[in-house]
């Protein structure tokens, strides 16, 4: 009723004037406007290109294996014997030690995005650090073997066979040091930072990435340790 009187007021006092508009409340943080929907679609697209992103990476990755899995095995139908009778006795105990450790960092991974999802960052936490311990327990386990290989005369320079048996397990093992670094940079920076978006896209990648070192590595084990 006052909106009504002030407007017939002013068309009296100013009729040559066009009538006042009055202008709309701002939106407020709890007024159910369209802002906070505006707000979530930028991160949602940053999520999608991040993924996009990883998903080219690994498949740019996948490409090199697979070359790498080519030339192992032409090299292996090539072969007279492979591989050869002085290196036949691998440690393949310690082997399927460090692949156990790296399918229980996989179960890990996966409780950290479970726990990230009920809002638990702090457990969450606690379980990608697991994650990054039980990578590094398997890289341990990865040197303690090329020792013990080295001191049986497997090297770098035992011809094909230990050319491409240490550059397999070799690029896995740098892969996997990346991975260790990059759970333990994000875990620290996005509880540190107290971002949802950052722990949203970092956990979200590095799980990708690191499932995708997990399946990889029974494809080597099969193929190096079972010839």
């Amino acid at each position: 009723m006052v909106e009504t009187f002030y407007l017939e007021n002013q068309r009296k006092t100013h009729p040559q004037d066009p009538p006042p508009t009055i202008p709309p409340p701002p939106d407020g943080p709890d007024d159910g406007g369209s802002h906070g929907d505006e707000g979530e679609e930028p991160r949602r697209f940053s999520l999608k290109n991040a993924h996009l992103v990883m998903l080219i990476v690994m498949g740019v990755e996948t490409m090199f294996f697979a070359a790498l899995f080519g030339a192992c095995l032409i090299l292996r139908q090539a072969s007279p014997a492979w591989p050869p009778s002085a290196f036949a006795q691998l440690p393949t105990k310690l082997a399927f030690f460090a692949t156990l450790l790296l399918l229980s960092s996989a179960f890990t991974m996966w409780r950290a995005q479970h726990a990230r999802r009920r809002w638990e960052f702090t457990q969450s936490a606690r379980l990608l650090l697991s994650t990054a311990l039980l990578g590094t327990t398997f890289l341990v386990c990865q040197v303690s073997e090329w020792i013990q290989l080295s001191q049986l005369g497997l090297t770098l320079a035992s011809g094909m066979y230990g050319s491409i048996f240490y550059m397999l397990i070799g690029c896995h093992g740098l892969h996997v040091s990346i991975g260790v670094i990059w759970i333990t940079t994000v875990t620290w920076r996005a509880y540190r930072e107290n971002d949802v978006l950052t722990r949203s896209i970092g956990l979200s990648l590095c799980s990708m990435y690191w499932y995708y070192l997990v399946v990889l590595w029974p494809v080597l084990y099969a193929l190096l340790y079972f010839s």
